[in-house]
């Protein structure tokens, strides 16, 4: 059963401005397709999604990936994290998930309970920060997600602003949509809602201005309590954003949030709205792209394949950002490269879509942009990230390639017990007689392995204590100075290459992988049998290679953990 459109406003329903560009609009239904599959669709089930021609579907998936938005990976079509920009562009517009997430993160460890910011879109609420506790019962929103306004505690707060547009607008959803099936986030509706009827809602939303704060008692599914508290611009008195504590009801009462929770929410939206009230000034705005002369070079590569229009398109969202929330059109022409009448093409477009809003002269983001790819990819965890590009470098070494992490955790204290270890967590490896017999999830011993070197060589050697150098082979290093300045060149050099020191016959070369901060967290390597590669062979060869691999896990990296929180296992 297709669901019915929800407050997105429809995107190839013919009601487009004359000015709007077609491709544009075919590319964002090929990715809002895509994100409601949860990352992955096949071609042909784009096709059916969609109700593009088969060649259209290819022509902006291949486009789509040129950009690295999408992998192609046989039949199918997978959104890559560096789709994330996108998002990423709104949040850093907004600034507060960078302003508040701190606060945010604190009250959640002080309550042992999920803590969640949310925005208002249109007649829902869209999801911008979450944290959450690890429990078999916890909360399984992700950033971007959204959800019916009346079914939520924060929903309320926003519809004390709204408008006689507003409410329209809501009404009209309701009846055309009344069991939830547009909100793929959250179950259908029961019958038996409380917040069911318009009037129940409008009731909820007087109660909420009388209070300043909602409740929501288990109108999302059975058992999901939370309060929620508006967090206030400054500036206007607006609600800028709304905070959530999120229970289950196995654990609290609705009265246990009223009465123990609340004010504790309270006191740290006092702090949110302090933080707001002293915000610094954004930042210098970012100088002008080169991506219009990318998009120009790439359609000449690859002619028909390439979708010029719709690569210049997707450019103009990334010119929001810190410094950057609301431009003019030559602002935004200026930040692209592109000629302003395309600019301003793309502008019409993402305005009649909602991803772009206009105040007077200058335009700014939604929270829809957040649709784009966001929800599925802010689950992604570091292996996810890696395994696509292991995969290409054991491809071009023809060797076997893995990624790895320190053994309870990759900062200092994952050096300081006897024998610290390295925990693989992605690997691919090739097809050979002989080869190492490793799995996800071996652990071996660091500092006999050039993975385990890597990570050990980022730890301040104040703060590093490696003792129990066992002789595994006759070539193992032991002696604990001459293995501090085995971890000095390492960290000078930038890799590791350790030759059957783990096990005889065994050659592997290794290099760092590191955050958004430059910490390394991981390290990738490609390991051998000895005949088949001298040391010179993996420094001139394989050393190279991993480069290039590291740097793409990076990039992916830093995009993904700009505003959620990567699992690096």
């Amino acid at each position: 059963m297709v669901a019915p459109a929800t407050n997105v406003p429809p995107v190839l329903d013919g009601s487009a401005p004359a000015e709007a560009v077609a491709p544009l609009m075919r590319g964002i239904a090929v990715l809002r397709q895509l994100t409601e599959a949860g990352g992955t669709l096949s071609l042909s089930g784009l096709e059916r999604a969609t109700g593009l021609a088969r060649s259209t579907v290819d022509r902006i998936t291949a486009t789509l990936a040129r950009m690295g938005y999408v992998r192609l990976d046989g039949r199918d079509a997978v959104l890559t994290p560096r789709l994330m920009e996108l998002g990423n562009a709104y949040l850093a517009a907004i600034r507060l998930p960078a302003l508040l997430d701190a606060h945010a993160d604190a009250l959640a460890d002080e309550l042992d309970e999920s803590v969640s910011l949310a925005v208002g879109d249109l007649d829902g609420i869209r999801f911008i920060h979450q944290a959450t506790r690890r429990r078999a019962m916890s909360l399984s929103f992700r950033i971007g997600d959204l959800l019916p306004a009346e079914r939520t505690a924060p929903g309320p707060l926003f519809a004390t602003e709204w408008t006689a547009a507003d409410w329209r607008r809501w009404r009209e959803r309701r009846s055309a949509d009344p069991t939830d099936l547009g909100f793929p986030a959250v179950p259908p509706r029961p019958s038996d809602s409380g917040a069911d009827s318009g009037a129940g809602f409008e009731a909820f939303v007087e109660r909420a201005r009388v209070d300043g704060w909602a409740m929501d008692d288990q109108l999302i599914e059975p058992g999901l309590v939370a309060v929620s508290v508006p967090v206030r611009d400054p500036r206007t008195g607006r609600v800028a954003c709304v905070a959530s504590v999120v229970s289950h009801t196995s654990r609290r009462t609705v009265t246990d949030l009223r009465d123990d929770l609340l004010p504790r929410l309270r006191a740290t939206v006092a702090a949110m709205e302090a933080e707001l009230r002293v915000r610094p000034p954004a930042g210098t705005p970012a100088p002008p792209c080169g991506l219009a002369a990318w998009t120009g070079a790439s359609k000449q590569e690859l002619g028909r394949e390439f979708v010029e229009s719709l690569a210049r398109g997707l450019t103009v969202l990334t010119a929001f950002g810190e410094s950057r929330a609301e431009l003019t059109l030559t602002e935004v022409a200026r930040a692209t490269g592109l000629a302003r009448a395309t600019a301003r093409r793309a502008l019409i477009t993402y305005e009649h879509l909602g991803y772009v809003e206009a105040h007077g002269r200058v335009f700014a983001l939604t929270p829809r942009v957040l649709s784009l790819g966001f929800p599925p990819l802010s689950r992604t965890s570091l292996p996810e990230i890696a395994s696509p590009h292991l995969a290409e470098l054991a491809d071009r070494v023809a060797e076997s390639a893995s990624l790895a992490v320190l053994s309870g955790g990759s900062g200092a204290s994952a050096g300081t017990s006897s024998v610290a270890e390295i925990q693989y967590t992605a690997r691919v490896a090739t097809r050979r007689i002989v080869s190492a017999n490793i799995t996800v999830g071996t652990r071996l011993p660091a500092y006999a392995t050039s993975m385990g070197r890597v990570l050990l060589a980022d730890i301040p050697e104040a703060e590093r204590q490696v003792r129990d150098l066992a002789p595994l082979t006759p070539h193992t290093v032991t002696d604990p100075v001459a293995f501090a300045r085995v971890l000095t060149e390492v960290r000078e050099q930038g890799y590791a290459l350790v030759s059957e020191e783990l096990e005889e016959g065994l050659r592997s070369i290794a290099v760092p992988v590191r955050d958004r901060s430059g910490r390394v967290v991981a390290a990738v390597n490609v390991a051998m049998h000895t005949t088949r590669r001298t040391a010179e062979n993996c420094v001139a060869e394989v050393l190279p290679e991993l480069y290039r691999t590291a740097s793409r896990i990076e990039g992916e990296l830093r995009t993904a953990g700009r505003f959620t929180r990567v699992p690096l296992a």
